[in-house]
């Protein structure tokens, strides 16, 4: 099979396999569709696999779908683009649906007859928005890929309808993403109308040559900049858009939750590294100076942001949701940094999260599934009979914090590397971050597994937070963990170390960061052209300030766990916390329509910068 045949059937493996499982899952026992759900998500994880391996590290798979390929750098067709970032990204969705899929396989108490089915039906469906947004090199198919994603991964969100709460995050969730999402339609229609394309490399190409005939860089530009990524950053969950976030994980199922935070949100990052590499970053572009201090703006005030949110939380769900949105933030720095470097550390960084924070909320569901509860205070020493679900969840705690040699630590050492470069004080923020978001997750499991500690006084400010009531999400509360939902965190965490151990993959994620940043390769291929060769690629590999930071860091989060299970319990009334969590605490109402103002804001401050900087 031609490498070129494996993009469309990357989508349509899981779309095809979700159709089957709507109609048969009916008819079938619960092993049976648990059987068949998991030969689809296994069949597309060997047809990435597979595509991975073919495409080359500096070049890129071009599949024109029904044969409409461009002519004189126009068409009309659709066009799949897979380098190894995006079949890498892709891989990603697909391991860790087949993971969820066989975590689920005891974890649900699915309905049966004309409903069954519909769980792993949806997974299904929501790896193809996934594979196709990562793999499209169409602006209007990818909006078309990332509402599939968000329409699926809302009705996820509030599958357990019986309960209320769920029905209110998927609300909140799907309200403030489609209004982002028809934000990006419009800032598509802008380009459309400027241009005539809608492939990315033609709309890239287009302003390139607007630009080279003398018109100069305008308002069209600058404003389809701004609302073409806002539905990416919205999905990424950047700060200040990101307050939907913690309310979609604390009532989503926790499967759902592996997904959401291991590879979702991280395809808005994706999203914005793509979209401006390939349309706004050559001549008929934005400046990369202004895009560059704009995006490193707000990566540094989305992980501030969410590590500060993550550490004084209690239920379990928004903690972990907050370290996410603070580790998000770290994954835009190096992207903002606009070179190989920088992309190589996220791209390494992220392959390391997906393990750790899926794994984690794995565990969480142990949690739920064994005491229907997800409060650090309530569950105070009651799993210190889950010893193996412990030592997990520690091990988490610390991959999160950067120790080496996990995938977290390799990718925060490259990061921190690439970032040091462009301002010294950078390194500074990868350490804070990961020490506040792996200390509040530690402090959790000390709490929780071992019972360290006296358990804290109740807090009223934090009252509506606290995990306590909730529906459990099977049927047999009390019951032994089954053993896929043990063995698939344990197996996420194992691939998390191995992406820190294993040269292989950071080489090749550092060679497909070269080809990402190589524009006009990417233009000459897409459009039928000869590759040109890639730049050289980074170094992504441990070096001795990179462990050193990811120790210090460790240290850090080890040392402010241990001090806050140790510290007399108490309300913090602090002037630091007066002065940093509690505004921030009150600015996430849970009040839609504060949201839906703080996504006007920050796309307003963000036009705002970019044009003070051209």
């Amino acid at each position: 099979m031609n490498t070129a045949d494996l993009l469309p059937l990357a989508v349509a493996v899981p779309l095809l396999g979700a159709a089957v499982l709507a109609v048969t899952g009916r008819r079938l026992p619960r092993p049976g569709r648990d059987a068949l759900a998991t030969a689809w998500a296994a069949a597309d994880v060997a047809c990435l696999t597979l595509l991975w391996a073919r495409t080359a590290p500096d070049g890129r798979a071009v599949s024109w779908l029904g044969g409409w390929s461009p002519r004189g750098g126009h068409s009309v067709g659709v066009v799949l683009v897979a380098d190894r970032l995006g079949a890498g990204l892709a891989l990603l969705a697909a391991v860790l649906v087949l993971a969820v899929v066989c975590y689920a396989w005891r974890y649900f108490d699915e309905p049966s007859g004309e409903h069954g089915g519909v769980f792993p039906a949806l997974l299904l469906l929501f790896e193809a928005g996934m594979v196709g947004f990562a793999l499209t090199g169409d602006l209007f198919d990818a909006f078309v890929f990332f509402e599939l994603m968000g329409a699926v991964a809302y009705a996820l969100t509030g599958y357990r309808i019986e309960d209320e709460r769920p029905l209110q995050g998927a609300l909140a969730f799907g309200l403030v993403n489609s209004a982002a999402a028809y934000l990006s339609l419009l800032g598509i229609g802008l380009l459309y109308a400027r241009t005539g394309e809608l492939g990315l490399a033609q709309i890239g190409a287009a302003l390139d040559q607007h630009a080279a005939a003398g018109h100069g860089r305008d308002a069209l530009v600058v404003v389809a900049f701004v609302l073409v990524l806002a539905g990416p950053l919205v999905k990424a969950a950047t700060a200040p858009f990101h307050f939907w976030l913690p309310d979609a994980h604390a009532v989503a199922p926790s499967p759902v939750c592996m997904l959401l935070s291991g590879v979702m949100v991280e395809l808005g990052v994706y999203g914005v590294a793509r979209i401006h590499r390939v349309v706004f970053a050559g001549a008929g572009g934005l400046p990369d100076d202004a895009v560059r201090d704009t995006l490193l703006a707000a990566g540094v005030l989305t992980a501030l942001v969410g590590a500060v949110m993550c550490w004084p939380q209690r239920h379990l769900k928004r903690m972990l949701a907050f370290s996410t949105v603070g580790h998000i933030g770290l994954f835009l720095i190096g992207a903002a940094l606009l070179d190989p470097a920088g992309l190589a550390g996220s791209a390494v960084y992220v392959a390391g999260h997906a393990g750790a924070k899926a794994a984690l909320f794995g565990l969480t569901g142990v949690l739920l599934d064994r005491y229907g509860s997800v409060d650090e205070h309530g569950l105070h020493g009651r799993a210190r009979e889950l010893r193996l679900t412990g030592l997990l969840f520690v091990i988490g705690a610390l991959a999160l914090a950067g120790l080496p040699p996990f995938g977290t630590g390799l990718g925060k050492a490259v990061a921190e590397e690439a970032a040091g470069h462009w301002g010294g004080w950078l390194p500074a923020v990868f350490v804070l971050v990961s020490a506040l978001t792996g200390g509040a997750v530690l402090r959790a499991g000390l709490r929780v597994f071992g019972g360290l500690g006296a358990r804290p006084a109740e807090d009223p400010e934090a009252a509506a937070t606290t995990g306590e009531g909730e529906e459990p999400e099977i049927r047999e509360p009390g019951r032994r963990p089954p053993v896929p939902m043990l063995l698939v965190p344990a197996l996420l965490l194992a691939g998390c170390l191995a992406v820190g151990v294993l040269p292989g993959v950071g080489r090749a994620l550092a060679a497909g960061a070269a080809a990402f940043t190589d524009r006009d390769g990417y233009l000459a291929q897409t459009l039928g052209g000869a590759p040109a060769p890639a730049g050289a690629a980074p170094e992504a590999w441990w070096t001795v300030p990179g462990v050193l930071l990811g120790l210090l860091s460790t240290l850090l989060a080890v040392g402010l766990a241990t001090a806050a299970v140790r510290r007399a319990p108490g309300r913090d009334t602090s002037g630091l916390f007066r002065v940093t969590v509690l505004p921030l605490r009150r600015l996430h109402s849970g009040l839609l329509g504060d949201y839906i103002a703080w996504l006007t804001v920050g796309l307003a401050a963000m036009l705002a910068a970019l044009t003070a900087q051209l």
